[in-house]
């Protein structure tokens, strides 16, 4: 049921808006439900943020995988056990832009009997890179789609995207990694039964609205085709707060945006927060420097402590009767 209901879901989304196109409901659909998506991605990717970047640290617990700096003669790994901000700096850009932590990951199983087994992980570090490399440059070719004259890095992007020059028209290699990487992850949720128990509905509703948007992407592209100006006179008219619906766009554009605006709205309140929280993580944005700064935990207040002074002052004669020392007489 954690995976049927979450694949249900994302086909009543696509049915709702066939239903809706075919009822002429294309303003709700085309414009009110991408301006609510946009404003409920907006506010609420902020609201996390703030909540987590206001949360106090209490301890300092950077995850570590390498020699902390300690004696002049003992070498240390400066990315892997930063001690100062230019090396967390450098840690995190590695986190971000190559998962160097999922590189480093390990997977353990018993073989035969009860011997433990490490092994690598690597498939998974290649298709978690590929999955997103691959969403980052989709998102950055549709820019041509905001913009009346398409800047030069767009058009570059896209004939490198497309340097294959498979078919007519040409075959985006970024289209066939992102389906070949979340089928991966989606059928390794299913199959891997470590995995399967822990997964729920919540990690499978993603996989699947992304694998919605990314099928029409490719449906549109290559064997349904749209009216492709219609499409950028809409998004433009909705980036300009003058927006249009123009005649002919086709139903298969209304199914590819609100499944588009549903990850959007769904983005804030899920795990695919991810995206901003590996910025405020302090496993990862903060120095291992505790052997030359002390970390005051902020949620210290002033007590008062009973000094032993004040015990002996309060109990001095029991402690006589009883035949413990004092201090004082």
């Amino acid at each position: 049921m954690k995976v049927v209901f979450p694949f249900l879901a994302v086909l009543a989304l696509v049915l709702l808006a066939f239903i809706g196109v075919a009822a002429n409901l294309q303003v709700v659909f085309g414009i009110i439900v991408p301006y609510v998506a946009i404003a409920t991605f907006i506010f609420g990717f902020i609201y996390r943020v703030v909540i987590w970047g206001r949360s106090p640290v209490p301890f300092s617990i950077p995850t570590t995988a390498g020699q902390q700096k300690s004696l002049p003669w003992i070498k240390q790994n400066k990315f892997d056990n930063p001690s100062n901000t230019f090396g967390v700096i450098v840690r995190i850009a590695l986190e971000v832009f190559l998962f160097r932590s999922l590189f480093r990951n390990t997977k353990t199983e018993f073989h035969d009997g009860q011997k433990l087994a490490y092994g690598s992980e690597k498939f998974l570090w290649l298709a978690g890179l590929a999955f997103h490399w691959s969403f980052l440059i989709i998102f950055i070719r549709h820019f041509r789609f905001f913009m009346v004259n398409v800047p030069a890095v767009i058009k570059m992007i896209e004939g490198l995207d497309s340097f294959l020059q498979i078919g007519v028209p040409l075959l985006y290699i970024t289209d066939a990694v992102i389906l070949v990487a979340v089928t991966y992850l989606f059928l390794r949720r299913i199959f891997m039964a470590k995995m399967n128990y822990i997964s729920l509905a919540a990690d499978f509703f993603p996989l699947f609205l992304i694998l919605g948007i990314a099928t029409t992407g490719v449906l549109m592209r290559y064997f349904t085709k749209v009216y492709v100006v219609g499409v950028k006179e809409l998004v433009i008219g909705l980036l300009t707060f003058n927006p249009v619906i123009p005649e002919g766009i086709g139903a298969i554009f209304y199914v590819h945006l609100f499944l588009v605006s549903s990850l959007l709205i769904y983005f804030p309140m899920s795990k695919l927060m991810h995206m901003g929280g590996v910025f405020l993580s302090p496993t990862r944005n903060m120095p291992n420097n505790s052997r030359e700064v002390r970390h005051i935990n902020p949620w210290n207040y002033p007590v008062h402590v009973h000094t032993y002074e004040e015990y002996e002052n309060d109990f001095r004669e029991k402690m006589k009767k009883a035949g413990l020392p004092v201090e004082k007489e």
